[in-house]
Order: structure tokens, then sequence, then C-alpha cells
């Protein structure tokens, strides 16, 4: 079976410049400049290109994308072509005047993460002092403003066990969603595999989630973490009748484009399938041996291959690549056996 392409979000790192050094960042950013990065008129053409055959929603993100000069100019373009524009900055650079810019530009959504429910947890991950206070003094002027704004959450052993306190914190902060990640290691992750946690950590921890995203009041959604849509599956959550295509949509309805034109099925997935400044994104995301591998599961190897989930979840294929390098291998943080036994 191969799934059909069909693009709906594509995460656009706009630069890789960041005011920050985060322990988990899978660019390993710092504050820059860096060379080559897409000119204003290559960014222009880049929209162009996708509006020929798609309209997916553009996630803005780097780096910290509020470092770019012509940010405001790249969302009003992609707003005046009819696509939907979110940013997802840190938190620390949202002055009042940035948040009045982002409104007029058209975003009608951001994203901040906070890892911790304190300045002591946060900014240990983030490695810069302050920056817990300054995100929190980002959102709140978000909020006054009307400007709606979720918050994500990477999770570590550093801070599982402060997770029920984050989302409570993301309740309290008004939030219209939290949005959980799994940590993948790759960039400057790769440093922290003592805090991976474990594939019965994960499993329990997904469990967990589900039965917080049954009765929460908030919009909750888990990503790097696929299985996820299989443990709504056997946890009969109220929202696993509605499941559709599978956990991961990494080179199947969803595209990472990096700084310098790159593309890659994610951002944690660092296999490069061509380059915008080279050949048409539709080229590209249509044409690319990767993204048709991906998009064909009797091509899967190991026990995600023979999985009776395998059409809602389809494992995380950068682990699989971080751990196995082969992005068609297992899910190795996956605790669930399959009814039938993988070859070989």
């Amino acid at each position: 079976m191969v799934e059909k392409a069909n693009l709906r979000m594509v995460a656009w790192e706009l630069t890789r410049s960041c005011n920050l050094a985060c322990s988990h960042c899978r660019a390993s950013s710092k504050h820059g400049p860096y060379p080559n990065e897409l000119t204003t008129s290559e960014c222009f053409r880049l929209i162009d290109d996708i509006v020929l055959f798609s309209k997916p929603k553009m996630i803005l993100t780097g780096g910290e994308p509020l470092l770019r000069k012509d940010i405001f100019e790249i969302i009003c373009y992609g707003k005046k072509k009819g696509l939907v524009m979110v940013m997802s900055p840190n938190g620390t650079l949202l002055t009042d005047e940035n948040v009045k810019k982002i409104m007029s530009s058209g975003i009608k959504r951001i994203s901040i993460s906070l890892d911790g429910p304190d300045a002591g947890s946060h900014d240990n991950l983030r490695q810069v002092p302050g920056a817990f206070k300054q995100a929190c003094e980002g959102i709140e002027r978000a909020r006054r403003a009307g400007l709606e704004f979720q918050i994500n959450t990477t999770v570590t052993k550093r801070n599982i066990k402060l997770l029920p306190n984050i989302m409570r914190l993301a309740k309290d902060l008004s939030a219209r969603a939290h949005h959980i990640f799994l940590l993948v290691p790759t960039g400057r992750a790769k440093e922290m595999a003592e805090e991976e946690l474990s594939a019965s950590e994960y499993e329990e921890t997904l469990r967990l989630l589900a039965r917080e995203k049954k009765d929460s009041s908030l919009e909750i959604k888990i990503t790097c973490a696929p299985h996820f849509n299989r443990v709504l599956l056997q946890e009969r959550a109220a929202a696993a009748p509605s499941l559709s295509g599978r956990g991961c949509m990494g080179g199947v309805s969803f595209c990472f484009i990096s700084h310098v034109g790159d593309a890659q099925p994610c951002g944690y997935l660092e296999l490069k399938c061509g380059n915008i400044r080279k050949q048409p994104f539709k080229d590209i995301w249509l044409g690319s041996e990767v993204f048709n591998n991906i998009r064909d599961w009797g091509k899967y190897n190991g026990k995600c291959g023979v999985c009776e989930f395998k059409t809602v979840c389809g494992g995380c294929r950068a682990r699989a690549y971080a751990k196995y390098g082969d992005y068609l291998g297992e899910e190795p943080y996956c605790a669930y056996e399959p009814k039938l036994k993988a070859k070989g």
C-alpha cells in the first residue's frame, strides 16, 4: 500500500539564528548569523511554487523567526497568496511592538515553548538565565492583545515528572492548546541520550496523555510520538473514532524546509530530499525517493512493517534513522509487540 501525498503542513526554518541555546535543539542553533540563508526574493519564489499546487499551513520557525529582518514581509506575502501563516517564536522577543506587527501581518496563532513550570526547570533546558521570565512576559503581552497562542513542551527524563505542572500552567496562562513533543535525538539533543525516555516510559507517558486529552479543556496534541494513535485506539479514547492517516505526517502530508532551502520529511530527519534553489518544490515533494519510500508501507522494516496499527501510526522515521541508520526501520521507542512477527 502506498499512501497518497497530500501536503497539509510545512515547517519553514526561516533562520537558524537564535538568542537561546536549548539543550534539545534539533538545529543546534546559536546566535549566528548563518551563511547562505534564503533571500527575501527566494522566499517569495518558494511561496509561489507551493501555491501552484497546494495551500498548506505554513509554520514559520527557526532558530528564532523574529530575528529575521524581513519576517513580516514574508508573512504578508504568504497571506496575500492565500496561505495560513503561523509562527513559533520562543517568546523572549515578544515586545508590544512585535505582537502588534504579528497581528497586523495576519498571523492568527503563535506557539511558545515552556519546558518547565518555573524558571529553574525551563532555564536549565534553554541554557539562558531569564528565558522563562521573558517567555511568560511575552505570553502575557500576546494574551492582552488577543493574539491566540499555544504552549509547546518537549518531554525528557529531566522534566517528565513536571509534566502535570506544565500542563496546569498552560491552562492557567489561558493557552488555546498544549502540544507535547517527545524528544528526538538529533542536533544538540544527541548529547541528551541518557535523558531519553525508555520504550516503557514512553508507553506510560502516552497513556497518561490519552487520559488527559479525553478530559482536558485544552486542545492537546502529541507530536513525535506516532504510536500515540495506537494508544488512543487501545484506550478507546473519545478521539479514536476520528483518527485518519498515520501518526507521523513527515513526508506524507508534512514537509520541512531548512534555512538554506533543503527539503526534508521533518526537521528531525536530516535527509536532504532536494533543494528549492535547484528545482521546483512540487518536483521535490512528488519526486523525491525518500518521500516516496516513506509513503510506501511495504518498504517498512522490523516490527513496524508487520504491525496491525501501522496505518494509524507509522513509527518515527527520525528515531529509526538516528538509532539504526535506517529511516524505514522500526520505531525504537515503541513497547508494543505486533501479532505478526517481523521477518528476520
